[in-house]
């Protein structure tokens, strides 16, 4: 299926399209889940809320603003670390240090190899080490702008300068892929 039909199915409800969607992407969408919470239950779970939000909010996707994929993987990272940030996991996890959720679950469930068999890896070669390590931090292990700008002491402007030259480089080397 092309993403367009992919698009269209999503929005007229049917099955077979959802079914595809999840036969498709679900590996690399929960590889973008369990590279920011550790703990396969609570991954699993937000995966389950991640999809479902997926299917029922897809008529506010819009096709102009970027790729399905991007859309549905920014839909599973925020909820991941909205669940991070929750009350009921900070809470069950005081004791824990932010390195157990950061560096978590590097893959040993075989979700690495699906998001490179869609590209991910060859769209992050293009970028020089600067800016392939400020989207690692911020889209894969879930820290904020400013928590990257205080962890490792980069003025908070030349992280948010790198992430914008990033996305840019991303954004026309997509094609290639």
């Amino acid at each position: 299926m092309q993403e367009d039909e992919i698009i269209a199915g999503l929005r007229a409800r049917d099955r077979k399209t959802t079914e595809y969607l999840y036969e498709k992407y679900s590996r690399a969408l929960f590889a973008v889940i369990a590279r920011i919470i550790s703990d396969s239950d609570i991954a699993e779970e937000v995966f389950h809320d991640s999809f479902l939000k997926i299917t029922k909010k897809i008529d506010s996707y819009d096709e102009s603003k970027g790729r399905l994929y991007t859309w549905m993987a920014n839909i599973c990272r925020n909820a991941s670390i909205d669940k991070l940030r929750s009350k009921e996991i900070s809470q069950s996890t005081k004791t824990n240090t932010i390195d157990d959720f950061v560096y978590g679950l590097e893959s040993n469930s075989g979700t690495m190899e699906q998001v490179e068999a869609i590209g991910v890896k060859e769209l992050m070669n293009q970028l020089n080490e600067d800016q392939r390590f400020i989207i690692e931090y911020i889209y894969f292990k879930g820290y904020t702008h400013s928590e990257v700008s205080e962890e490792f002491e980069i003025p908070l402007g030349t992280v948010k300068s790198r992430v914008r030259a990033s996305l840019q480089v991303l954004k026309k080397n997509i094609d290639r892929i």
